[in-house]
């Protein structure tokens, strides 16, 4: 099965799927290491570790392009890819599902926020209109090559336009084709709780650290009806958070031991990039 249709059937379950954020190879491999079934590449976690800058539309489709092609190429499972805003209109959003297809991705996320878009979980966000939105989506539906790649739709109207016109702009955005939702940050439990009972379609649901939404478990979610659990990027907070800890020993002490509460061993790190697999290539190979 490919890992496309892999992902549909996760999704239909709507068993809260749990999928973590990846923001380069690396992360995807820790994620694929640990038993996941499927990882979504960040756009926030791409501008972040890859940029240095926030959240806010700096990120271009070269960027994502590329980590998507890397993430691919170190991993198997399924990839739901964060494409902001799609980078442009309806036409460059065709030009931009053609290039993540051709990358590797299982799933692409559109949302219908005004460029430069922003974290959802910041303030001053704005949205197009539902029908220019419409649009975008309708000229993804039509610009992949298989039907195994799903459309994603993410509308961040709760935080302007409240819970109901969000429901609304998901079920259009349903209706023009696409195959999984995403309603970003909900404000309060019973808007969580209550969300999967409007919507047919399967829903992602996005826990963010820090966030709007308030924390449900993962089998809360599941009982809900969500169909993926999002944490997009709590691998790269905890990642920001073990530099930290690493790096304030080393400037303190001035030498930092193989303590693995700090560091990962250095045998554990050459499992995870497949240095025996490359060593048993070179020994295949030499002449």
């Amino acid at each position: 099965m490919s890992t496309g249709k892999t992902l549909r059937e996760l999704a239909n379950a709507r068993r809260g799927v749990l999928v973590p954020g990846a923001f380069n190879a690396l992360s995807a491999k820790v994620i694929a290491d640990l038993g996941f079934e499927a990882i979504y590449v960040t756009g926030a976690g791409v501008t972040n570790m890859q940029l240095g800058l926030p959240d806010m539309g700096f990120m271009g489709l070269a960027e994502i392009v590329e980590q998507t092609s890397r993430i691919r190429d170190a991993v198997d499972l399924p990839l739901l890819v964060d494409a902001d805003t799609g980078f442009g209109n309806a036409v460059n959003v065709r030009h931009s599902i053609r290039q993540l297809e051709r990358a590797g991705a299982d799933c692409v996320q559109l949302e219908d926020q005004l460029s430069p878009k922003r974290c959802g979980h910041f303030n001053g966000k704005a949205v197009i209109s539902c029908e220019e939105m419409v649009g975008k989506i309708k000229a993804a539906v039509d610009a992949r090559q298989s039907e195994d790649l799903l459309i994603m739709a993410r509308t961040d109207a709760r935080a302007i336009d409240g819970f109901d016109a969000a429901v609304d702009r998901a079920a259009a955005y349903a209706e023009a084709g696409a195959d999984i939702l995403f309603v970003e940050a909900l404000e309060t439990a019973d808007e969580v709780r209550r969300l999967p009972a409007f919507l047919s379609a399967p829903l992602l649901m996005n826990m963010v650290i820090g966030g709007k939404t308030p924390i449900a478990t993962t089998g809360e979610l599941a009982e809900f009806g969500y169909g993926i659990v999002l944490y997009a990027n709590a691998a790269l907070q905890g990642a920001v958070a073990g530099m930290q800890r690493a790096l304030t020993v080393l400037r303190d002490e001035r030498h930092l031991n193989e303590d693995p509460a700090l560091v990962a061993p250095f045998a554990e790190r050459q499992r995870l990039v497949g240095k025996a697999f490359i060593d048993e290539l070179e020994t295949q190979y030499s002449v």
